[in-house]
C-alpha cells in the first residue's frame, strides 16, 4: 500500500489501480534566473488562488494535496541546517517522510545511510524540519509522517548529473528496501537542483505546515505549485504534487497499458550511466538496472508512473524536454505538412515509447528550465503571461496572479502537443518549432530508421 494514506483495501466496486486526478497547476518564474522569496512568495499565491481547483473532504483541513517545487535555497539552508554544507550544487538535499514509530524512524535512516554508501554517497546529515500542523484536520494528521531533510555529497566529488544520478539510485533503492522490510519511507525529491515540499493538506495550510517556505531568506527563481483533486479516489501525503520533476493537471488514460509495456521493457533497460557505484557487488553488473527495478512503483497515481518513468528517461541521458516529448507526442502521423526531420524523429521514438495520452497538461522543471506541454487531446488548457521585468506566468487558468495588464508585453496559451519552455539559463521563453527542430537534428533519425534501429 501507499505509505502515510487513508486508502483504504480494495473493496466492493473501489478498487485503488484506478486512482486518478483533476487538479489546478501553475508557475512562477524568473526569465533572468533571479533567486528571490519573491517568487517563492508569487507562487503560494498563485497556489492560494487555485484553491477551488483541489479539494477536501468531509474535513475542510484536510485536503487532497498541495505542494511546491523550488530550486535548493542554498543561503537559506546554510543558515538553517547546522552542517557544513559543500558549494552550492555539490550537495543533494531532499525531505524524508519517516514513520512517527521511533524504531521504524531509526530502521529507515539506517536503510537510507546504507545505501547511500552503496551509491558512493556520503551522509552530511540530517535536519529535523520544523512544522506546524495545529490546522491540519483528524484524517491528515493521522497518517502524517515524520519529516527530517537529507544532506548528501558525493564520495568522490561527483557534481551535476552525475550527482543527481547517485541521489537518483539512493531514493529509488532506499524506498524498495522500505517497502520490502515493511517501514514506510517516501522522499518527494532527493535533488541537487530542486526541492519539493508537499502533502495532503489544502493550499493555504502548505505555507503554515512548512514554515520553511514564508521565511524571507528562503529564495528560488521558479516555483510550481500544484493543487489536487484527487478525483472518485483518497487522498494521501506521498500522492500530492509536484513529483520530482512534474505536477500533472488531468489524468493518463492510457495508464494501464503504459505501466505494462514499462514493466516488459524492464528486461531490456540497460545504462552505464545509471550504473552501480559498486559494480559487480551485490549481485549487480555494470549497467544493470534491476536494483532499480520496478520502474512504476506499484500503488502509485498516473501521474506518479508518469514521473518515474520521465525521471529515467532523462537521467538515462536525455534532455528533459526532449524526455517529455518522448511521453507525450504531439498528433504527426497525418500531418502532411510537417518537415521530415521531425518526422523522422517521432517515427523513431514510436518505436521506443507509446503515448501516455490524457487529457493531461504536464508542467515539467529540472530548477533551470521549467516549461509545460499539453497532450495531442488538447482538453487541459493553460495559459501564459510575461512581463516587462521579465516575471514568467503560467496557469491552468486566468488569474492565478494579479497582474497589471501595462506590464504584459507577450501572452499565450497552450496547444495541442505544444511545448512552453523557459530557460532561465539562456533568460529567454524557447519556442516549439525551436525545441523540435533542434532535437530532430541532434541525432541521424532517418538513417536510423533505415538501418532498423
Amino acid at each position: 500500500m501507499i505509505p502515510f494514506s487513508a486508502l483504504p483495501a480494495a473493496q466492493g466496486l473501489y478498487d485503488p489501480d484506478f486512482e486518478s486526478d483533476s487538479c489546478g497547476v501553475a508557475f512562477v518564474a524568473d526569465l533572468r534566473g533571479r533567486a528571490s522569496h519573491t517568487i517563492v512568495a508569487q507562487a503560494l499565491t498563485a497556489l492560494h488562488n487555485l484553491d477551488h481547483r483541489g479539494a477536501a473532504g468531509a474535513e475542510p483541513t484536510s485536503g487532497d494535496g498541495a505542494g511546491i517545487t523550488v530550486q535548493i535555497p542554498d543561503a537559506f539552508l546554510r543558515a538553517v541546517a547546522g552542517l557544513q554544507l559543500p558549494p552550492a550544487g555539490e550537495y543533494a538535499v531532499g525531505i524524508a517522510f519517516l514513520p512517527v514509530d521511533g524504531a521504524q524512524a531509526q530502521q529507515a535512516v539506517r536503510i537510507v545511510e546504507q545505501t547511500a554508501a552503496e551509491e558512493g554517497l556520503v551522509v552530511i546529515g540530517w535536519r529535523d524540519l520544523p512544522t506546524n500542523p495545529n490546522d491540519l484536520g483528524p484524517t491528515a494528521r493521522s497518517v502524517m509522517p515524520a519529516f527530517r531533510q537529507l544532506f548528501l555529497r558525493g564520495a568522490a566529488g561527483e557534481v551535476g548529473m552525475p550527482l543527481e544520478r547517485q541521489a537518483f539510485a539512493t531514493r529509488k533503492v532506499a524506498e524498495r528496501r522500505a517497502r520490502e522490510a515493511g517501514v514506510e519511507l517516501y522522499f518527494p525529491s532527493l535533488s541537487s537542483r530542486t526541492l519539493v515540499y508537499k502533502g495532503m493538506l489544502t493550499t493555504d495550510q502548505l505555507g503554515t505546515v512548512f514554515p520553511d517556505l514564508t521565511d524571507e531568506r528562503f529564495a528560488s527563481a521558479i516555483g510550481l505549485v500544484h493543487s489536487r483533486f484527487s478525483t472518485n479516489t483518497f487522498p494521501s501525503w506521498p500522492l500530492a504534487h509536484p513529483y520530482r520533476y512534474i505536477a500533472h493537471n488531468g489524468e493518463i488514460n492510457t495508464i494501464r497499458g503504459n505501466r505494462n509495456w514499462m514493466a516488459t521493457r524492464e528486461a531490456l533497460l540497460e545504462s552505464d550511466l545509471l550504473a552501480p557505484a559498486r559494480g559487480g557487488e551485490d549481485g549487480w553488473s555494470s549497467g544493470d538496472l534491476k536494483r532499480l527495478f520496478p520502474i512504476c512503483t506499484p500503488k502509485l497515481s498516473d501521474s506518479a508512473s508518469f514521473d518515474e518513468v520521465l525521471e529515467l528517461l532523462h537521467l538515462g541521458g536525455r534532455s528533459l524536454p526532449h524526455a517529455v516529448l518522448m511521453m507525450i507526442p504531439e498528433a504527426w502521423e497525418n500531418n502532411t505538412t510537417m518537415e521530415p526531420a521531425e518526422r523522422d524523429f517521432w517515427q523513431f521514438h514510436a518505436s521506443l515509447m507509446e503515448p501516455w495520452d490524457g487529457p493531461a497538461c504536464v508542467n515539467f522543471t529540472d530548477g533551470t528550465i521549467i516549461g509545460a506541454v499539453l497532450d495531442r487531446n488538447g482538453l487541459r488548457p493553460g495559459r501564459w503571461w510575461r512581463t516587462s521585468d521579465d516575471l514568467v506566468v503560467l496557469g491552468s487558468e486566468s488569474g492565478v496572479l494579479d497582474l497589471d495588464p501595462a506590464t504584459i508585453v507577450a501572452k499565450g496559451r497552450l496547444q495541442p502537443g505544444k511545448m512552453f519552455l523557459v530557460d532561465t539559463a539562456q533568460g529567454r521563453i524557447v519556442g516549439d518549432d525551436e525545441i523540435k527542430s533542434a532535437l530532430a537534428a541532434e541525432h541521424p533519425y532517418q538513417q536510423w530508421l533505415r538501418d532498423g534501429l
